[in-house]
C-alpha cells in the first residue's frame, strides 16, 4: 500500500526536520535548513536548500517537492514564491508551547502518523507537567531572564518564556513574550534588567556562544543576584530557539536543572 501524505518533504526550519526524524519519517525529507542541527546526521544526508529569511528557490524546485513545511510570517515570501511554481506550502506560526504541540501533530497526521505523534505529546505533556508540579510548592522561585541576543538585549519568546514557568521559574519580562519580532523585545536600558533584580540569567544568543563573563562585567551588573552567586548558564540555541520537539525536551529539562540546582542552594526542597 502506498504510504499517506507527502513523499517529497522540504523542511525550512529545523524542528519539523528533527520531528520527522523523530517519527521515523526521515526518508520523506528531500531539503533542508542550512542551520539544521538537528539530528545531527540531517546535515549530512540531506540537501540544504534554504537560510532563514532566504531559500535557493531553484534548487528546491528541482527537487520537486510535494510538500514544503516552513515556520512564520517570516517566510512568507519564501511561500508566496514557491505557490507560485506549483508547490504545497504548509507554514506554521507556533508561538506557545500548546501550538508547538498543535504543530507536531498536524505534522504527524500529515505524513500518516498521527497515533505515533499523539502518542509522544502526550508523554511529553505528562512530563512536562511532572515538571512544573516539583516546584510549585516552592515558598519563592527564582526570577529568570532568559538573553536571546546580547546587543541589543531581548528577552525570551513565548514559548521559551513559558518553559521557563513549567521548569520552575518566573520570566523577567513576561509582558514582552507575546512579541512574536525579536525587534519588539528589545530592552532599550540594561538598567531595566537590573531594576528586576533576575536570579539567574541563561543566554542564548542565536547561533553564537554565550559569554557569561561578558555579562558580569556589564557595567551596574555587579549587585544582580544572579551576577553576585555566579548563576549565569548557556542553553544552546538549538536546544530552546526553536518551537519544536527539542524546546520541550532538552531545552526546558536543561532550564529545570538549573533551576532545581538554584533551589536546593536556597532552601528549595522537591514536591514528593
Amino acid at each position: 500500500m502506498r504510504q499517506l501524505g507527502p513523499q517529497r518533504i522540504v523542511c525550512l526550519t529545523e524542528e519539523t526536520t528533527e520531528w520527522l526524524y523523530l517519527l521515523g519519517q526521515a526518508h520523506r525529507i528531500v531539503g533542508v535548513s542550512g542551520y539544521t542541527v538537528r539530528p545531527p546526521q540531517a546535515r549530512h544526508e540531506k540537501p540544504r536548500v534554504s537560510a532563514f529569511l532566504s531559500a535557493k528557490i531553484d534548487k528546491i524546485l528541482a527537487l520537486k517537492p510535494d510538500c514544503v513545511f516552513g515556520f512564520s510570517d517570516l517566510q512568507a515570501d519564501i511561500a508566496a514564491q514557491l505557490i507560485r511554481a506549483g508547490v504545497q506550502v504548509t507554514v506554521f506560526n507556533q508561538r506557545s508551547v500548546d501550538e508547538v504541540f498543535a504543530m507536531l501533530y498536524q505534522v504527524a497526521a500529515m505524513v500518516g502518523c498521527a497515533q505515533e505523534g499523539l502518542a509522544w505529546i502526550e508523554q511529553r505533556q505528562a512530563a512536562l507537567a511532572q515538571m512544573q508540579a516539583a516546584t510549585a510548592h516552592w515558598s519563592r522561585k527564582p526570577v529568570v531572564y532568559f538573553e536571546e541576543w546580547d546587543d541589543p538585549h531581548i528577552s525570551s519568546i513565548q514559548w521559551v518564556s513559558e518553559l521557563v514557568g513549567i521548569a520552575g521559574g518566573i520570566d523577567c519580562f513576561p509582558e514582552l513574550s507575546r512579541e512574536s519580532l525579536g525587534k519588539n523585545r528589545i530592552i532599550e536600558f540594561g538598567q531595566t534588567i537590573v531594576d528586576r533584580q533576575p536570579d539567574i540569567i541563561v543566554g542564548s544568543w542565536c547561533g553564537k556562544k554565550f559569554r557569561p563573563e561578558r555579562v558580569a562585567a556589564r557595567v551596574g551588573w555587579q549587585a544582580v543576584p544572579a551576577v553576585v552567586h555566579g548563576q549565569l548558564f548557556e542553553v544552546k540555541s538549538a536546544d530552546i530557539l526553536q518551537p519544536g520537539p527539542a524546546a520541550v525536551t532538552d531545552g526546558v529539562a536543561q532550564l529545570h536543572d538549573i533551576i532545581l540546582r538554584w533551589g536546593a542552594a536556597n532552601g528549595q526542597s522537591l514536591a514528593g
